[in-house]
């Protein structure tokens, strides 16, 4: 790779917003057929680096060529002629179109008559969802697709355009060890053709077993960069954190009470079936299973959120009749959805105001704000999760993880008797995984029960009590932590009754 030309260099890349500093004299180059992983924990500048090289942002000081010549982004449309295409940690799209619309927007294939040329557009896409092994139809619409189906209409999107240089911003975060696959046998395909590929992922092992070459960036600043053969897990995590990281998976063990949350053969049509369980106080249960499993729709079910066709919930004994949101609330429930941007925050909203939209009744004072009470309510639960931004700031311009902390600071605020959280440390970096987990073992120490969602398997491991697995709709294995390992969990979730 050292004889070849970098499709595109960035060269002493400094960018600041306002008074804030976020990269500081950073380089990087991107050669054809090498895949190239960007690391950092969040507020690092990956994101901006990104922006900057994709034309979202122009740099302060710095240089940007492609094939050896200087070159200045005006916009990210300069940025997609020169053959970058980003397909970004949360998906882009329009729910309300189709996915050919999706994938095609403003480059519609036409006919003759100007009349766009459907027939040529679904053709298209399903040639492209063939070469990604998935079987999304081109004329379904985006609305209601999971998040790992959204990924892929954005990466089917990227492939559609000649990209010379294609930049994935946590695209495994929603996806299954089997659509991982999946993708990385794509990026072999892209490899051979001589696309250059950056990768970000907090998914350490993803970044070893994919990348030829790794950069890792700390608060802004250039700290290394190499052949990822030079490195080791170990040398990455203390790059990246400044510190030596002496445990991911902080689990204390604490006392088992009562139950906190019992479910008895609840049942909704076509999703799940005879769903049965306790979460006791004190506990952490974890749900496991593949995308598409069930997991977030019975999550979903016994907060209120969507429908339930049968069954029982009881909370601290007490049977629920009511089914929604604020009586789950005023039960003592929290949950923390998947999707953060679309269900968990409001996008416009300051840090701080959407830390707090759940105390909005202990916030006011003759029918007025109390801003000094609500930054006191913000500041305590942002602090503890080591929340990396400005609390006054809109949280649509927070790094993936500082959003995720923030969600998680809203719902842990209410001081919850369960706590239901999907995915609680999807897009976080690895530091900050260990303070979401040692918040959860904290939490859990203290008397709560927490039902955690999640498609990884060393923090289903990790930091599980309990473990449930599910296969298209139903439990299908349930394994104590001594009990719990991955071939088990693997043939449970692939629908292999253990019960």
């Amino acid at each position: 790779m050292t004889d070849a030309v970098p499709i595109i260099e960035l060269l002493g890349i400094t960018k600041a917003f306002g008074s804030t500093p976020v990269l500081d004299g950073v380089d990087l180059s991107l050669f054809p057929g090498e895949v190239h992983a960007l690391l950092g924990e969040n507020g690092a500048g990956k994101s901006t680096l990104v922006k900057i090289m994709s034309g979202v942002h122009a740099p302060d000081k710095g240089m940007i060529r492609v094939a050896g010549r200087e070159t200045e982004f005006r916009g990210p449309a300069q940025a997609q002629q020169a053959g970058i295409a980003v397909i970004y940690q949360e998906p882009t799209l329009f729910p309300d179109l189709s996915i050919a619309e999706n994938i095609y927007m403003g480059r519609q294939p036409r006919r003759t008559a100007g009349m766009i040329d459907y027939p040529a557009m679904f053709k298209g896409v399903t040639g492209i969802m063939n070469q990604l092994g998935v079987a999304l139809r081109p004329q379904d619409p985006v609305l209601g697709l999971s998040i790992a189906d959204q990924q892929i209409v954005e990466i089917a999107k990227a492939l559609t355009f000649a990209a010379k240089v294609l930049i994935m911003d946590e695209p495994t975060a929603a996806l299954s060890s089997a659509e991982v696959a999946r993708l990385f046998a794509v990026v072999k395909r892209l490899r051979a053709q001589g696309v250059a590929l950056l990768f970000i992922s907090h998914r350490l092992e993803e970044v070893f077993s994919i990348s030829q070459r790794v950069t890792i960036l700390r608060d802004g600043q250039l700290i290394a960069s190499g052949p990822v053969t030079v490195f080791t897990t170990e040398d990455v995590i203390r790059k990246m954190v400044g510190r030596a990281l002496i445990n991911l998976f902080p689990k204390e063990a604490g006392e088992i009470g009562r139950p906190i949350l019992s479910v008895r053969r609840l049942g909704r049509a076509g999703v799940f079936r005879d769903i049965s369980f306790d979460v006791n106080a004190g506990e952490i249960v974890a749900l496991a299973g593949l995308v598409g499993a069930g997991r977030t729709e019975v999550a979903r079910a016994i907060f209120g959120i969507d429908p339930l066709d049968e069954g029982e919930v009881k909370i601290n004994g007490t049977v629920s009749t009511n089914f929604a949101p604020a009586t789950a609330m005023a039960a003592g429930i929290a949950f923390v959805p998947e999707d953060r941007q679309q269900q968990g925050l409001v996008m416009e909203l300051s840090a701080k105001r959407n830390a707090t939209l759940t105390l909005l009744n202990r916030l006011h004072r003759f029918g007025l704000m109390e801003p000094k009470k609500e930054k006191v309510l913000a500041q305590e639960w942002t602090e503890r999760l080591q929340f990396r931004g400005h609390l006054e700031e809109p949280v649509r311009v927070l790094s993936g993880g500082n959003q995720q902390k923030v969600v998680l600071a809203k719902w842990l605020a209410t001081q919850p008797k369960l706590l239901i959280v999907d995915e609680p440390t999807r897009g976080i970096d690895v530091g900050a995984k260990a303070e979401v987990h040692r918040t959860l073992s904290h939490l859990a120490n203290r008397g709560m029960g927490i039902l955690m969602i999640s498609s990884e398997m060393p923090e289903v491991l990790g930091m599980a009590d309990r473990v449930l697995v599910m296969h298209e709709g139903k439990l299908t294995g349930e394994f104590t932590r001594a009990e719990a390992d991955e071939e088990k969990i693997m043939a449970a979730a692939a629908g292999h009754q253990t019960q």
